[in-house]
């Protein structure tokens, strides 16, 4: 069995122009110093990390690995959230997701499109040159806007959706799988996989494809009100990523899960602190070591009332005190009379 691997830390949601937000080694002794012993990096800041580079020069991945050795800490995956999203996006939300591609290809879908689907081809490349076995990223959505099916959607629209979005994710799956890299696809919503049916759905559209996987979240499936421990029993052969992250769900008389267009603080399901919500992370690591989970616990920090660098600093305690180290041997060994097949069979009144 495995020890599940951390503290890890998601850096997207620290870095900045302010020191020591500023560079991977500021980052990473900052990291470092609250005790985490990994680092997820987002592959679209160039503050941190040339992606471009790290596809083409196995040098710089030495070089960027070793800064981070110099403070305990290994690189646990890459992450191309952003750029997965914009491989896939419906004409509604062309102007909301188009700054998060370069300027001289917004307000042209095809070429934004072209640049994001190369941008994860080059992560593909990056994570094999780092030594990674996951890859961290959205699957991008066209049937998210008819979720709610009101009015009725059409017969065959979430089919061909499907159909549009495994077409343009199955040649990405097999330059993953030409690097030996694990594509894990967070469920998300806003995502056309945002749940375990969206998942199947999409999974066999690529015909099972041995690097489609996922990135297990469990704030994002307390806030649909979806199982999040019975999910781990349906998909812990596929998951091989694990954010730490934490949310609370409290309806009320006025708002529910839609969250009646509010700010996040007044919102009934909203994201929280690490340890501040209601996921029950005993369970959730408990199961994950029963399933022999190989990768690292990463903080995710996102809160709409803590500061973040207050989140970190419990988040790495509070991970680190999950974590379970798993035994070596049975518990009731002590009390083994060993192996005999002769008398197994007497025991059983069988000779």
């Amino acid at each position: 069995m495995n020890t599940i691997q951390g503290p890890g830390i998601f850096l997207a949601q620290f870095a900045s122009d302010a020191a020591p937000f500023n560079s991977l080694d500021a980052i990473g002794a900052w990291a470092a110093g609250l005790g985490f012993k990994g680092v997820q990096i987002p592959t679209w800041d160039n503050r941190l990390f040339n992606l471009e580079l790290a596809a083409s020069s196995r040098t710089y991945c030495d070089e960027i690995k070793g800064r981070l050795q110099q403070h305990g800490l290994a690189i646990t995956e890459l992450s191309t959230h952003l750029q997965g999203q914009l491989v896939a996006v419906h004409p509604a939300y062309d102007l909301a997701f188009d700054g998060f591609a370069p300027a001289e290809v917004r307000g042209r879908p095809e070429a934004r499109q072209q640049w994001a689907t190369a941008q994860v081809l080059l992560a593909a490349k990056a994570s094999a040159n780092l030594g990674l076995c996951a890859h961290a990223t959205f699957s991008g959505a066209l049937a998210w806007p008819y979720l709610y099916p009101w009015p009725q959607r059409p017969a065959g629209l979430v089919e061909a959706a499907f159909d549009e979005l495994a077409r343009r994710w199955r040649p990405l799956l097999d330059a993953f799988d030409a690097a030996g890299v694990d594509v894990c696809y967070e469920i998300h919503p806003g995502e056309d996989l945002h749940d375990g049916e969206t998942f199947e759905m999409f999974l066999g559209r690529v015909d099972g494809h041995p690097r489609c996987h996922l990135l297990y979240d469990p704030s994002h499936f307390l806030l649909q009100q979806l199982d999040y421990l019975t999910y781990i029993d349906h998909y812990h052969q596929h998951i091989k990523i694990f954010h730490v992250k934490d949310a609370e769900f409290n309806p009320t008389g006025k708002q529910g899960v839609y969250g009646g267009f509010q700010p996040w603080v007044k919102r009934a399901a909203r994201f929280r602190s690490l340890g501040d919500g209601q996921v029950d992370f005993s369970a959730i690591f408990s199961k994950l070591a029963q399933y022999d989970f190989p990768g690292w616990a990463v903080l995710e920090w996102e809160c709409c009332l803590k500061h973040p660098e207050d989140g970190a600093r419990e988040g790495a305690a509070f991970i680190d005190a999950h974590i379970i180290r798993v035994a070596d041997r049975a518990f009731d060994d002590f009390a083994a009379s060993g192996a005999d097949a002769t008398r197994n069979q007497r025991m059983l009144g069988l000779g």
